[in-house]
Formats: structure tokens, C-alpha cells, sequence
């Protein structure tokens, strides 16, 4: 005889679109232990208007799992990605509804299996997984690839004073050494911050990757829900050495976009801001994300902010056709980057 199926017979599936109620997934963001900024539904519609849906699982009439897809388009073909300035997308769960291990592994393995099986087939998929996804076994049973990235994070800065306290020696004196030069500033005009993002890049030979129109639709979308500030620095002669946006709900802050002028990087100037961003936003959320990067300049510097390594799981799932394309743009982003 057969075994029997399982997964519980109230399961079903359900896709949320721009313009329904969005209240339950809100809600259900809040209790997930994936759950962050970047899946709500707010930001979605500022990063991805129109262009995204929520792919849920329901059991019992509640949702128990969950995956936003951005639509995009790869080589022209039907793709499911990332939207711009957004670092996590990948699967959500509900929270653990049994002690017991072995029940909650089933659990997840059941819902994650099911949720791998009802995203659409396209060309190309690519989703960021947040850190505390420990398990992609069913999506890589679906056929999907994972590459582990990484990002650091200050696990608590309900004290900030012990926070900088644990900053390593090299970045208390980047601090001590700017506040001499600069003073610090909030809340920067989002065309002046994005001019003066775009114009460092240009000084670098880089092109800045992210329209005005977006910045713009994040920074209000942020600034309506105090879930995001900036903070600049200034010198006597008025010239903006850099500044830094962040992000930041009840579970964590995000250190979103930063923009340093190559003339005046000797300042240390961005150590500054971030002391005193973190210092903000400690009165708001528990955490401080770096948001991570796979370049080795910038990870030596993030860690020396006494930060905690999180690695964390890239999904990838493409046609054949696409993916000696895609493997060749890795490898030439690898090369940047090392």
C-alpha cells in the first residue's frame, strides 16, 4: 500500500499581486524568522512597482511560507530577480511550531519542497536567501544552484557605547581622526546624496547603477515610516567628504548606500557617520547589516567594525543557453572584485 501523502491536506497555494490587501503577508513578515525591510510589501512596491507578486503556501487559512518574485527580463528572456538596493528576497518560513527537531526539519523541508515546486518556470531565477535560512536541500533537490555569500552583522547595539567599544583599534582612530576635520549631518536632500553618489563614482571610472527616480521612491517610502535617514560630512570650506543612507526596521538596521569622495577619503570621514548612524538607530532596532560585500577592501573594513561574519545562500536557477553567459559575467565580476 502506498504511503500516505504527508504534507497537511489544507495546504494550498496563493499568489498576492500588486493592488490586494497586503496586510497578512505585513503581518506574516513580522513573525517569520526570514522576515526583514526588504520583504515588505511597502518596498516592494518602491523597488519593483507592478512588477513583483508573493508567492504564499496556506495551511489551516494561514500563511506558513512565502517567496516574493520581482519580475525582469535576462537576454531578453522571462526572468524572476533581484530588484536594485534590495539585499534579501529567497524563501520565508512561518516560525517554528514544535520543539522537537526532527518534526521542525520535516516541517521546513515540506514547505520548502512545496514552495520550490510552485515558482513559475522561467529562464533565469536568482534570489538572495536571508542569513538565518540554513537549509536550501529542496531547492537544490529542484535542480536550483547555491553560491554562499557573505555579509557582516552587529548582533546587538542596544549599548552602543560597547559597540564602539569593540571597534577595532584602526577605526577608533579613523573616528577620533575625522571629527577633527569634519562635522556630521543628517538628512541630505535625496538629489543632493545622489549627485554627489554619482559624481565620486565618475571620479573612479564608475557609473552609478541605480536611477535617481528609485532613490527617490525609497528614501520617501522610508522617510513617510522613520525607516530611513542619511548623514553626511562636512568640512569648514563646505565640501561634502561623504555620506551614508540607512535602513531600518524593529529587527534591523541596514547600511544601504554609502558615497565617498575619493579627494578626501584620507578624512575617514564614513567611519564617523557610521558610529553615529548606529547610535540613532539603536533607540529603533536591535541590529546593524552591513550588507555585506564579496569585494576584499570592503570586507576588511566592515569587519573591523567588530561585526559578526554571516554567510548566506544565492539561488540560481537557469536554461542552459544562459548559463555559460552568466558564468562568464561571474567570472569578470570576480575579477573586479578580488
Amino acid at each position: 500500500m502506498a504511503d500516505a501523502d504527508p504534507r497537511p491536506a489544507s495546504q494550498e497555494k496563493a499568489v498576492l499581486r500588486p493592488g490586494e490587501p497586503m496586510g497578512e503577508w505585513d503581518a506574516f513578515v513580522d513573525s517569520s524568522p526570514q522576515g526583514c525591510i526588504f520583504c515588505r510589501s511597502w518596498w516592494l512596491e518602491a523597488v519593483a512597482s507592478g512588477q513583483f507578486e508573493i508567492l504564499v503556501l496556506r495551511r489551516g487559512g494561514k500563511i506558513a511560507a512565502g517567496i516574493p518574485l520581482v519580475h525582469r527580463r535576462k537576454f531578453g528572456l522571462r526572468a524572476l530577480g533581484m530588484p536594485p538596493l534590495t539585499q534579501s528576497l529567497g524563501p520565508l518560513l512561518g516560525p517554528p511550531t514544535s520543539e522537537n527537531y526532527e518534526k521542525q526539519l520535516s516541517n521546513e523541508m515540506e514547505l520548502l519542497t512545496d514552495l520550490a515546486a510552485a515558482i513559475p518556470r522561467v529562464a533565469h531565477l536568482s534570489a538572495y536567501c536571508h542569513y538565518s535560512l540554513t537549509n536550501w536541500l529542496p531547492f537544490y533537490w529542484a535542480g536550483y544552484q547555491q553560491t554562499t555569500r557573505y555579509t557582516y552583522v552587529i548582533e546587538d547595539i542596544s549599548d552602543p557605547e560597547a559597540v564602539f567599544a569593540n571597534f577595532a583599534h584602526a577605526k577608533r582612530k579613523n573616528i577620533k581622526k575625522a571629527e577633527k576635520l569634519v562635522a556630521v549631518r543628517q538628512d541630505m536632500p535625496p538629489r543632493e546624496f545622489y549627485g554627489h553618489h554619482a559624481m565620486t563614482l565618475r571620479k573612479q571610472g564608475d557609473a552609478i547603477n541605480y536611477s535617481f527616480d528609485l532613490f527617490e521612491r525609497i528614501h520617501r517610502a522610508t522617510a513617510e515610516r522613520n525607516a530611513g535617514k542619511t548623514w553626511f560630512a562636512v568640512d569648514p570650506e563646505g565640501r561634502i567628504h561623504s555620506a551614508i543612507f540607512v535602513i531600518y526596521d524593529a529587527r534591523s538596521a541596514y547600511y544601504l548606500l554609502s558615497t565617498i569622495d575619493p579627494e578626501h577619503r584620507g578624512s575617514d570621514s564614513a567611519t564617523l557617520l557610521v558610529r553615529d548612524a548606529i547610535a540613532y538607530v539603536s533607540r529603533f532596532t536591535k541590529r546593524f547589516d552591513f550588507e555585506g560585500s564579496m569585494i576584499r577592501g570592503v570586507e576588511g573594513s566592515f569587519r573591523k567594525f567588530g561585526a559578526v561574519q554571516k554567510p548566506y545562500f544565492h539561488l540560481s536557477k537557469s536554461r542552459l543557453l544562459l548559463r555559460a553567459a552568466l558564468a562568464l559575467r561571474d567570472s569578470l565580476r570576480r575579477r573586479r572584485e578580488g
